[in-house]
């Protein structure tokens, strides 16, 4: 929850103290994570009254980027930065590098300041030397680009000289070295460059011309995502550091004995999780988690779960359960093995009794009001230090059904007083006398996901525990556990969230506009949900080629844009879907010149790039004295920048010939138009521009193939409507459109559900699963327009 009201203001005044601008601090406050790490990075560094901005500015660039895995040096490194030891931004990257190797582990102060280059001073004659020596190794290009040359160069060169050089310093040289060279910037400075067109030379007639072209390397994570991620057997560095109220600090981490036994289980190979919890439909979120979870054990050679997180039997389905391994597979991921959480209730609740014995867990007797309550104080339950054989007792009456629902819970004994919320005595068991969709009416005690999802983890030998970043503070909690049980601990990351605009993602939000039937179920073709972008059209090649184009990132409260995942869905359907003509919102147009009851078969491409020796590239549409084109595509009033129809004009009916509207029948209003009159141009001498999609009817007196065409658009209006108040308000009223009464080709009519074809100038369109042998329906999968492009991939 986003901090308000006096402690806002207060956080927000000690933000300025430090030299923020009121803009940047702002933003600040609205993300919980930077606030909290902002706030005890000043208070470590000892500067709650306030500093200079340029200090102000590091303790900000320590909050957001400092490595996480080095907490115990946080201290030691905002000495150097209040002292002004490290005042550089290199200074600052170098001391993250080096922190982050070392982790926990101590280092040696001469060893740090060597890599930080403290101490290190780069006097203004040193600077002024290198930066003339650069400009005379670079002054011919220089001078032919002046004021356009590639300036970040330069700066690169004189970074590799003197890595520690003050670099405004380095920015006021070079500038006054630009302008003693060139002289005042001019208009021509500021043109873009006129990319010219070569003329190329022909090729000779048996040598083929060799193009030497050297294309940008991509970096190594853009070809191997997973590349960031550590091998099993270095899964013995300190994982994560739990502060404790009373000053102590566990260093999480692996035993030597520990890792070697669980590389013996699982030979050396990366074992991974997706864990669902089958509450729902998997949405385009997933998508990037089994991404991440899949792919990275296919990239190792190395084995996934796919593991169902049923521990709330309440919200729990069957029906949930089977769509999840159904559009696993669909996504194109195979499961190593498919395991449930209740599989090991046994396991857990013995390692719960264990965890009572050893002093860590309590019942408690307390209500979720009073829960709450007492965490918000930091204030300990009047049961969490009752003896240890009373909880044994208890949770034993708990599990044999002898205390009411709601009555008692298993608590964790953690740190009440932790600046780490997740520390507060999380619930490891409660009471629910609700039977379980797979482990049946055995229990009556249900463990919390906090309590199950780290052992059994650990159980099933987990390398890699990969999760979302609102996960994140759990770590010390996932850690803390499988310490005091002295379990196998696996390595955690998290990554951001996938995020896309005009929609909502959060589960409780989705299965209320589906229960409440704003959407028609849950694989309505307008969700986010994988069953509803596959039942619009959308393919897992497009999707994880979308999740893959993202990246695995951290960065937090990212919204990715629409477009971008239709640009992937376009870049994929141009390869695969045929064309196909079809007319919307048809307009009738008679040939007057053509004999009626004649049929031309004529050949339409299948492809744009058709070869005319492949029949398979083409197919038969019928070209009759009676066809239907687009209504848009005809005006009454012509004017330049229109290429359709009008009276008295021309167009080209795609595939077929040109016509010529010579006269235009009204409707009783003489405004409404009800039919065209056109003589085509058999000899097609005639070269208009504009080019029309069209049907025409099959044979004399016959209407053309009727389909039903759902057009779809964005579900909501705003970007980011789950921020809204009041979000159900800004539903898009019209992003589903009927249209009931459209005409295609004969040849559509063989079309089966799932089938995919580009409907000519009009968009991606895929057959329904509501389609009849009487009739066609198909989903419009995404326009032919493309936005995203033209800003780059």
């Amino acid at each position: 929850m986003v901090v308000k009201g006096e402690e806002s203001d207060k956080i927000l005044e000690l933000f300025l103290k430090i030299g923020l601008d009121e803009r940047t601090a702002r933003n600040t406050i609205a993300n919980n994570k930077v606030t909290a790490n902002l706030t005890a990075v000043i208070h470590e560094a000892a500067l709650a009254n306030g500093c200079d901005r340029a200090i102000g500015n590091f303790l900000y660039t320590v909050a957001t980027k400092y490595p996480a895995n080095a907490l115990v040096h946080r201290p030691k490194l905002l000495e150097y930065v209040v002292s002004s030891k490290i005042k550089t931004p290199a200074q600052l990257e170098a001391a993250f590098s080096f922190l982050s190797n070392v982790a926990s582990e101590e280092f040696k102060r001469n060893e740090f300041e060597e890599a930080c280059g403290v101490g290190v001073e780069v006097s203004l004659e040193e600077l002024t030397q290198t930066v003339n020596e650069i400009f005379e190794e670079n002054k011919a290009v220089i001078l032919e680009r002046r004021y356009r040359t590639n300036v970040g160069e330069l700066f690169g060169s004189i970074r590799k000289k003197h890595p520690w050089a003050d670099p405004k310093m380095a920015k006021q040289l070079v500038d006054a070295k630009m302008y003693e060279l060139l002289g005042e910037r001019t208009a021509a400075d500021d043109e873009k460059p006129s990319k010219k067109k070569e003329k190329k030379e022909k090729p000779a007639k048996v040598e083929k011309a060799v193009v030497d072209e050297t294309p940008a390397q991509p970096s190594e994570e853009e070809l191997n995502p997973f590349s960031i991620f550590p091998a099993p057997e270095d899964n013995i560095k300190v994982h994560t550091e739990v502060f404790f109220s009373n000053g102590s600090v566990l260093r999480c981490c692996n035993t030597r004995e520990r890792l070697d036994n669980h590389l013996k289980v699982t030979g050396g190979r990366v074992f991974t999780r997706f864990p669902p919890e089958p509450n729902g439909y998997l949405h385009i979120g997933h998508a990037k988690a089994m991404f991440v979870d899949f792919g990275l054990a296919k990239e190792r050679g190395g084995c996934c779960y796919l593991r169902y997180d049923d521990t709330n039997p309440e919200a729990e389905k069957k029906e949930y359960i089977n769509h999840i391994e159904e559009i696993v597979q669909w996504m194109g991921w195979e499961p190593f093995k498919i395991t449930y959480t209740s599989d090991y209730f046994p396991e857990l609740y013995e390692l719960a009794v264990e965890l009572i014995r050893r002093g860590h867990a309590y019942v408690d007797h307390q209500t979720p009001e009073e829960i709450k309550e007492y965490r918000e104080k930091k204030m300990n339950s009047p049961w969490r230090d009752r003896p240890i054989a009373e909880s044994l007792k208890l949770f034993d009456d708990m599990k044999r059904g002898l205390i009411e629902e709601g009555k008692a819970t298993l608590r964790m004994k953690q740190d009440m007083q932790s600046d780490n919320f997740n520390m507060y005595d999380l619930i490891a068991y409660r009471i629910k006398f609700t039977p379980h969709p797979h482990a049946g009416d055995k229990w009556c005690i249900y463990p919390s996901y906090d309590y199950a999802h780290c052992i059994v983890d650990s159980l099933e030998n987990i390398t890699h525990s990969l999760c979302t970043l609102e996960f994140e503070t759990r770590r010390a909690s996932y850690y803390w556990l499988l310490h005091v049980l002295d379990l196998y601990q696996p390595y955690v990351w998290e990554y951001s969230r996938l995020n896309v605009t005009n929609t909502v993602m959060s589960k409780r939000k989705l299965n209320y506009i589906v229960t409440n039937k704003y959407v028609d179920g849950w694989d309505d073709p307008r969700l986010m949900t994988l069953a509803g972008l596959r039942r619009r059209g959308v393919t897992s090649t497009a999707i994880n080629s979308f999740v893959r184009g993202i990246g695995i990132t951290r960065s937090d409260c990212s919204m990715i844009r629409l477009d971008r995942l239709e640009y992937h869905i376009r870049e994929e359907l141009n390869k695969t879907a045929p064309r196909v003509l079809v007319v919307l919102h048809p307009l009738k147009v008679v040939i007057t010149n053509l004999e009626s009851g004649s049929v031309l078969d004529l050949d339409a491409k299948k492809w744009p790039d058709a070869r005319t020796d492949d029949t398979s590239a083409f197919y038969k549409v019928p070209f009759s004295n009676v066809v239907y084109i687009e209504r848009s595509d005809f005006r009454m009033k012509d004017s330049k920048d229109y290429y359709g129809l009008a009276p008295g004009k021309s167009a080209l009916l795609r595939y077929a010939f040109p016509i010529k509207c010579t006269d235009v029948i009204l409707a009783d209003d003489k405004e409404t138009v009800l039919e065209i009159r056109a003589e085509y141009d058999a000899s097609k001498k005639s070269k208009p521009k504009g080019v029309l999609h069209w049907v025409a009817e099959p044979s004399p007196g016959s209407y053309p193939l009727k389909i039903e065409v759902r057009l779809f658009d964005k579900l909501f209006n705003s970007e980011n409507p789950a921020e809204l108040d009041n979000w159900l308000t800004d539903l898009n009223p019209n992003s589903k459109v009927v249209v009931t009464t459209a005409y295609a080709v004969p040849s559509l009519g063989k079309a089966a559900v799932g089938d995919t074809f580009q409907f000519e100038r009009l968009g991606y369109f895929t057959v329904d699963k509501d389609s009849t042998a009487e009739k066609l329906v198909f989903n419009r999968t995404v326009t032919l327009k493309d936005t995203y492009s033209k800003g780059g991939k």
